[in-house]
């Protein structure tokens, strides 16, 4: 049975799960979420997620909520991405708490007051202390990666899919891979491996799609 996950190109949350179900091998297609159309806010969406958000995962009779447990069950279905010991099973999850607090939830703020909102209202004082704090959490992924391939072990994780989801849009938010060059090297090994495709490519919805 293929799996389904509910999602939107612009969404780096849904792209951690596109790319984990991708990367992964498995069955899967997207279906698109009308975001700014207010789809998440209908009373029909929120009986598939009570949360109103996406992405969301369906799988047969099972329906996922959060991309990081979409990212373990991708796991728990191909045992990849999860770490080779128990020791490094910690330090995933370890990164992608990490992730969630510090970094992609404050990137996807960022690029959403930047990007989508409409000029007149976009809060320039709100954007600067975000960018901020943003350029904090890209100095610690950036000093972490000194002399390493990945951020956990000798092979790409659900780390990695968590902390890359926002860095490769190419609306601004206060991110230039240049700046970072551990950062950098990382998304090329990232870029690099089998199967990768870039958000708007590997899911419906892109600002393209709706000009």
């Amino acid at each position: 049975m293929t799996i389904k996950l509910y999602c939107m190109g612009e969404s780096g949350n849904a792209y951690k799960a596109a790319l984990a179900l991708e990367l992964g091998g498995l069955d899967w297609e997207p279906v698109f979420v009308d975001f700014f159309g207010g789809e998440t806010r209908s009373e029909e969406f929120r009986k598939i997620n009570v949360m109103g958000e996406v992405p969301v995962m369906v799988d047969g009779e099972e329906t996922f909520t959060q991309s990081g447990v979409m990212q373990m069950y991708v796991t728990e279905m191909t045992g990849k991405f999860g770490g080779e010991t128990p020791a490094e099973q910690r330090e995933v999850m370890r990164w992608m708490l990490w992730d969630n607090h510090k970094l992609s939830s404050q990137a996807g703020m960022t690029r959403f007051l930047m990007n989508f909102l409409p000029e007149e209202k976009r809060p320039a004082e709100v954007i600067g202390f975000m960018q901020g704090r943003l350029k904090a959490a890209y100095k610690t992924l950036d000093a972490h990666l000194e002399g390493r391939d990945w951020i956990v072990g000798n092979a790409i994780t659900n780390a990695d899919i968590a902390c890359c989801g926002y860095l490769f849009y190419p609306e601004p938010f206060g991110f230039d891979r240049k700046d970072w060059p551990n950062i950098d090297r990382w998304l090329s090994n990232i870029e690099a491996t089998p199967g990768w495709k870039h958000p708007y490519d590997l899911m419906p919805g892109s600002p393209a799609d709706r000009a």
